[in-house]
This record gives C-alpha cells, structure tokens and sequence, in this order.
C-alpha cells in the first residue's frame, strides 16, 4: 500500500517536498539514535568473550558475518522500500540498524577498551562534520548526483571482492583501503541526497532515511578506522 503519492519528490508542491524531506531526515536521526542505544546496551551487557567470538577463531568467520550482514541490508532494503503497510517499512528500518550494531559491535568494543577515549566522538564529530558539508552542497547547488550510481556500483564490487579477499587470504587493509572508502561512502552521501531531493515518491521517507543510515554508518566506520590507527600511532 502506498499513500496514493505516485510522483518523485521534485514534482511535489513545496509543502509536500518540505514535509517528506523532514521527515526523512527525522528517519535518520531516529535510527542513529537507535543505533547508539543499542551499541551503548550492548557495550555494556556483551563481554569480551562474546563480543569476539563473533568473529570466531577463523579467518572465515569474518566472511560469514559479513555475508550475513549483506543478506540482513537486503530483506531490510526490501522491507524499508516496498509499498506495503507502514509496519513493514519500519520492520526494515529497524532490521537495518539492528544489523549495523551487531557487526560494529567489534570494532567500538576496540574502541572503547584499547584506544584514547576520545577516539569515538571525534570520528563521530568528524563524521557528521563530512555528512553536514555533503548534504549542506547538494541542498545549496541543487545538482543532481544520481549519475554517480554506476560509478558507486563499481566501487561497491571493486571494495567488497577486496573485503573477501582479505578474509579468504588472510592479509591486513590498510589506511589506503580506509581513505578509498570514506570517498566512496562520501559518494553515496551526494548520490542518497540527489535522490532525496529529486527522485524519491513523497511516500518513501523510511526507504530514504535507511539509505542515508547505510551512508553515514559506512563513513563513520572508516574514519573511526582512520582515528583508531592514527592514535595508535601517537
């Protein structure tokens, strides 16, 4: 069921465009809140033993997690954008952050126990500071960013036969690796805000808003890989 919007967004009168724009982004904000709130529960509830036992004892395991990760974002994706009941939208919005916070989970349970406290809100910072200036260049320019879709594509294949290989061979990705995908997470911030704008039915808040999440929590990811590995250094 839709809600009877069959037109993209930059054909709406201004109040319907206003609104669905709002509401996407207040989508977003709840599921990053969400997302801290689970990640911030299970911090404290999950121990080591568990939290890294995620991964395994093989060097398969990270493969596995992440071919379950790919296949939660799909049936989420599906969920968040079909035309069915509102709840099942929701369902998908929610499976998605879900998702996001068990596989971060790792990698902010590093952060937390072995590196400077300050290590998380300033790769948060950061992440919203890159998000903002993104955003704040489509809303400005109004250019159109959609035409990145193939190249992003490209990216998405090239980046994950790289995280497969990694996995199946056993070798480290470095800083260069990280830097790659901040650009390409970077990309898809422009590409989900074009279609914010321009191309999404007025109806599609939470399909949008989980687009936006997938962005930021890809940007957020590596630059936190980024501050890790830099302070470390110190």
């Amino acid at each position: 069921m839709s809600y009877g919007y069959e037109y993209p967004v930059a054909r709406a009168a201004s109040s319907e465009r206003a609104l669905f724009i709002r509401r996407t982004y207040a989508h977003l904000a709840g599921a990053i809140l969400a997302f801290m709130g689970i990640e911030a529960l299970l911090l404290n509830v999950v121990g080591a033993e568990q939290v890294f036992g995620l991964l395994g004892t093989s060097r398969f395991s990270w493969l596995i997690v992440l071919l379950a990760f790919m296949a939660a974002g799909w049936i989420a994706r599906a969920w968040a954008h079909s035309d069915s009941a509102p709840a099942i939208q929701y369902l998908g919005l929610g499976l998605y952050v879900v998702a996001e916070a068990v596989i971060f989970l790792p990698l902010l349970y590093l952060a937390t126990r072995l590196t400077d406290p300050q290590v998380i809100p300033t790769a948060a910072i950061m992440t919203l500071a890159v998000f903002g200036g993104l955003t704040l260049a489509v809303f400005v320019t109004r250019k159109d960013y959609t035409f990145l879709g193939p190249i992003l594509s490209v990216g998405v294949m090239v980046a994950l036969g790289v995280l497969f290989a990694a996995c199946l061979f056993g070798f480290s990705l470095g800083m260069l690796f990280s830097f790659a995908m901040v650009a390409l997470a970077s990309g898809y911030i422009l590409y989900d805000t074009s279609n914010v704008m321009l191309h999404y039915r007025t109806d599609q808040h939470v399909g949008a808003a989980l687009e936006l999440f997938a962005s930021v929590a890809l940007l957020f990811w590596y630059i936190l890989r980024i501050v890790m590995a830099t302070s470390s250094r110190d």
